[in-house]
């Protein structure tokens, strides 16, 4: 007979939990700490008011029963009513300091997010999903915020109430107390049971949201090709696939947590039956000094004691999921860039040398390499082409140049400097890029054209859109936003801004990629003046596809598999007839026939 596997027993609280738990102190909360204290004041007097709330009821109750005075009444009334006046205030203003308290945390820690984001790698953004890092920002850290907040705060509250009053009845009862929290070490197990299955789910369905939302972010942003495509059901269908999944997740959570409270108020009228059997049988017998006030103020104690007790136990079920919570923020502080400033980085350079690769070697995995010894030298102040089919590593040498990543053999100089001696911030501040991916924001042409250089005038803005042959569109368009990523331009549009913004940074090294390849023969006929306005006395690096947009280049270099196959101008390329002239011949024969 087979044996079972034993079962490995997880810890409530990992260490990983605890360190997770000190770093938000330390870094979000400690600060805060003299607020946090005057918070644990106000809630020590909201239990000392049901403490002394049931001394005085006790005396009320006296005062009924051993027929005292309507003045000795209306004493104890006031006095009650003066006591939840106290609690009232301080119930306002607890949770107006603890919001106050975690909204700060969470903007610092929503800043520090972002800032450290920043500075990540490119490849980090490209392996992780958007919809990912959409819910560490804004889903998890309201979360967290809403949780240490009005939750702790009211867990807190509940915690020095369940103790004060406990304290109090173990003062006037301790043996019908002790008899009362027989039942506590099964709570505790029931506690114990929940806090693990939830939180095992809880990491589950995160993990279930975010690939949900990125699902949704690629569904929206490629809208265009669903509808093309006449995929609306199939995208539908995959959407309601995430959708169940997150649902079952959360069905199990709900189910888990569900178990609390039953099992707390079965445990409740279990003690609430032991204390009226109990408490009556000492007020019947001449052998106990408790009379009937004191067995219903007793009573009225377990109850303010038992509600809290529940809510404190919901709180300490949901502890777990925001454990978890915790750490997948916290996740994304241990990304660590590895493209970052040398010790004794320099910040100024030649930048009209050349720039040369010498044996560099690149591969963005193991099993795929790219670059193997690949050396190339681009003119100072020339234009140079680099074309090739695709995944030949064109667009990647420019990422390289730029240290988007870093080479991991052999190594780039630009004027004689190697680009890794180079601070980021100078380096690529050199560069003027006119990319195939544009980015476009939301918002108008002109400050879509701006946003490379917010401190130009508006002479320069204009001047770039007109070098651009974009001017005219933003005069119809005026402040018209264009839609989530430029939706409400076409492709040619999308890409005279980015050359636009070219024109406005003014940088010496220029790189081009696929800058035309949106646009048509006759627009780009008609910015072909201003693209060589823009090149003049610049270092520029074009990756073309199509080829008779390079014919004039200084130099092009023929890239096939990562290996640099030939280099030359136009004419002596094609009198070589090689690999280049079959390129261009293919190219060449396949307009003729559009």
């Amino acid at each position: 007979m087979t044996k079972k596997p034993a079962k490995i027993k997880v810890p409530l609280y990992s260490a990983t939990d605890r360190d997770n738990l000190r770093w938000l102190w330390n870094r979000y909360l400690k600060q805060r700490s003299p607020w946090l204290l005057l918070v644990l004041v106000m809630i020590l007097v909201q239990g000392v008011v049901y403490q002394q709330f049931l001394s005085i009821t006790e005396s009320g109750l006296r005062v009924i029963f051993d027929n005292g005075t309507a003045r000795e009444l209306g004493m104890v009334c006031l006095a009650v009513f003066f006591l939840f006046a106290v609690r009232g205030a301080m119930g306002y203003l607890v949770p107006r300091i603890t919001v106050w308290v975690s909204n700060s945390a969470i903007f610092e820690m929503r800043r520090d997010l972002i800032e450290h984001m920043m500075d990540l790698d490119l490849a980090y953004f490209e392996r992780t999903k958007p919809g990912e890092i959409i819910q560490r920002l804004v889903t998890q850290t309201q979360q967290l915020g809403h949780f240490i907040g009005l939750s702790t705060a009211n867990a807190l509250r509940d915690a020095v109430t369940v103790v004060i009053v406990s304290s109090y009845l173990i003062y006037k009862n301790p043996v019908l107390f002790t008899a009362a929290v027989l039942v506590l070490p099964f709570i505790i197990w029931v506690m114990n049971f929940v806090s693990t299955r939830v939180k095992q789910v809880q990491g589950e369905a995160e993990h279930a949201l975010g690939d949900y939302m990125s699902g949704i972010e690629e569904t929206v942003s490629g809208m265009r090709t669903v509808k093309i495509s006449n995929q609306e059901k199939v995208e539908a269908a995959r959407l309601e696939k995430g959708t169940g999944r997150i649902r079952d997740l959360a069905t199990r959570v709900q189910l888990t947590q569900a178990l609390v409270m039953p099992s707390i108020d079965l445990s409740s009228a279990f003690v609430y039956v032991l204390v009226i059997g109990g408490g009556g049988y000492m007020v019947l017998s001449p052998n106990f000094d408790m009379d009937g006030a004191g067995i219903i103020t007793f009573l009225l104690g377990m109850v303010l004691v038992f509600d809290p007790a529940r809510l404190l136990a919901q709180y300490l079920g949901i502890l777990q999921a925001h454990v978890v919570l915790l750490d997948r923020v916290r996740s994304l502080f241990h990304e660590k860039p590895s493209i970052t400033d040398a010790p004794g980085a320099v910040t100024t350079f030649d930048t009209g040398g050349d720039i040369a690769l010498d044996q560099v070697r690149f591969s963005y995995s193991p099993e795929q390499p790219l670059f193997d010894g690949l050396s190339m030298t681009f003119k100072g102040a020339k234009v140079s082409a680099i074309v090739g089919a695709t995944g030949s590593g064109k667009t990647t040498i420019l990422s390289l140049l730029s240290r988007l990543y870093d080479v991991q053999g052999g190594q780039i100089t630009i004027g004689g400097t190697a680009i890794d001696k180079v601070k980021l911030h100078a380096l690529r501040g050199a560069f003027s890029v006119v990319a195939q991916d544009i980015v476009i924001f939301n918002n108008s042409i002109w400050e879509n054209i701006r946003y490379v250089n917010p401190e130009a005038t508006d002479a320069d803005i204009w001047q770039a859109a007109e070098n651009a042959e974009i001017a005219d569109l933003i005069r119809a368009r005026g402040d018209a936003p264009v839609g989530p990523k430029g939706a409400q331009l076409s492709g040619g549009q999308k890409q005279r801004i980015a050359i636009a913004r070219a024109f406005l940074v003014d940088a010496p090294i220029l790189l081009l990629d696929e800058a035309t390849s949106a646009l048509d023969q006759g627009t780009e006929a008609r910015i072909k003046s201003a693209l060589t306005r823009l090149t003049q006395g610049r270092t520029t690096i074009v990756v073309a596809h199509r080829l008779s947009s390079i014919a004039d280049a200084d130099s092009i270099y023929v890239l096939e598999a990562g290996a640099l196959v030939e280099q030359g101008k136009h004419d002596d390329l094609l009198k070589k007839n090689g690999y280049y002239a079959q390129l261009y011949l293919a190219q060449k024969q396949s307009y003729a026939a559009s």
